[in-house]
């Protein structure tokens, strides 16, 4: 008989254990402390375009409309170097100083030229003279004219070369700066030999208030980017800080190595964080089609397999929801099926209170 009981208790317990879980009026009992309400975060479920986006490699570099090269016009030896890379330089400063024998013999050119020219003139004005008194002939006039001009014009060539290369009287060449600007580039020290025939630059000039961030893109998915598109982009220097600009040119051209496109970035550079030569991330985010309410990634709960919200009514309203997502970008998920627009959602310290109602 003690055997029959024992074993009818058991089935009992097994049926209690297996049965459905409290009705929703014992759940109800549950309900949230002023102290917790000012813990959690409420946001309201919202219809929004369905997006996706690209995350590509890019590399910041100076607006190419914005940088000019600076070639030395002369060879010789480096006497001084003002700059270094990376410094701030001013329109029409020094950056650096070259002793040059091109300078020297330009100077030269300039003094031969001033005296064969007002040898020029005397012998004029003394053609001049002789032919007020019937001494010499028209003809000498006229040829003692032409020499002048043509003293006078090598003596204004030699000044304009002169000026071009910002020439004084010395054989001193001073390179300049064209434009205000950051040193981006440099490529000359202190003593130093140039060759009359050096094709390369002493120094880039660039002003990176603006700059640009090429990146490439896939051959799979050069459907998807058109110009215009917002564009956001991350660096290594700053992680948690993103830098938005919008792609401004598209170049049609694939590398024919990696058969990908290249597309370009226009940024303002506030604060001048953003250097040439900075690797980066940039994401590009597009429609897809249709809309779907979302809620803030935050709000998102994974538990056994399964997605859940907090669907909030009142502190002592609220539910533990299933939700279908689609999926997540950036902070908000775009949800299937589940909720729908105007329903809240605790989207701050949600576990805690999920923790609470289903354990």
């Amino acid at each position: 008989m003690k055997i029959n009981i024992l074993v009818l208790l058991s089935i009992v317990t097994a049926v209690t254990a297996c049965g459905p879980k409290p009705t929703p009026e014992i759940a109800g009992a549950f309900m949230l402390s002023d102290t917790m309400m000012h813990r959690i975060r409420l946001d309201s479920a919202i219809i929004q375009p369905v997006r996706s986006e690209l995350t590509l490699v890019g590399k910041v570099v100076a607006d190419e409309n914005r940088v000019i090269k600076v070639f030395p016009l002369v060879g010789g030896n480096v006497e001084d170097v003002k700059v270094e890379l990376g410094d701030y330089v001013r329109k029409g400063q020094t950056l650096a100083s070259i002793r040059s024998g091109e300078v020297a013999d330009l100077e030269r050119q300039a003094i031969q030229a001033q005296s064969d020219l007002l040898l020029a003139e005397k012998n004029m004005r003394v053609a001049q003279d002789l032919f007020e008194t019937k001494l010499t002939s028209q003809r000498e006039v006229v040829a003692a004219q032409k020499e002048v001009e043509k003293a006078q014009a090598e003596a204004n060539r030699v000044k304009e070369v002169s000026q071009i290369y910002g020439i004084g009287k010395s054989s001193m060449y001073t390179v300049k700066a064209p434009i205000d600007g950051y040193v981006i580039e440099k490529n000359i020290n202190r003593d130093m030999q140039l060759r009359s025939d050096n094709a390369d630059n002493l120094f880039t000039i660039g002003q990176i208030s603006q700059v640009w961030v090429l990146a490439n893109v896939n051959e799979s998915d050069i459907g998807q980017v058109r110009t215009g598109m917002e564009a956001s982009v991350q660096t290594l220097s700053y992680p948690d800080e993103y830098f938005s600009g919008k792609v401004d040119k598209i170049y049609t051209v694939l590398d024919p190595n990696t058969k990908a496109m290249t597309i370009r970035i226009r940024l303002n550079n506030q604060g001048l964080k953003l250097r040439p030569e900075m690797h980066s991330t940039v994401t590009l985010r597009y429609e897809d089609g249709g809309q779907l309410a979302t809620v803030p990634s935050d709000a998102v709960i994974f538990d056994r397999s399964k997605q859940y919200v907090m669907v909030f009514r009142s502190p002592s309203d609220i539910e533990t929801r299933e939700v279908d997502i689609l999926k997540s970008l950036g902070d908000r998920a775009y949800i299937k099926q589940g909720i729908k627009a105007g329903e809240k959602v605790i989207s701050k310290n949600q576990l805690l209170v999920y923790n609470a109602l289903n354990n």
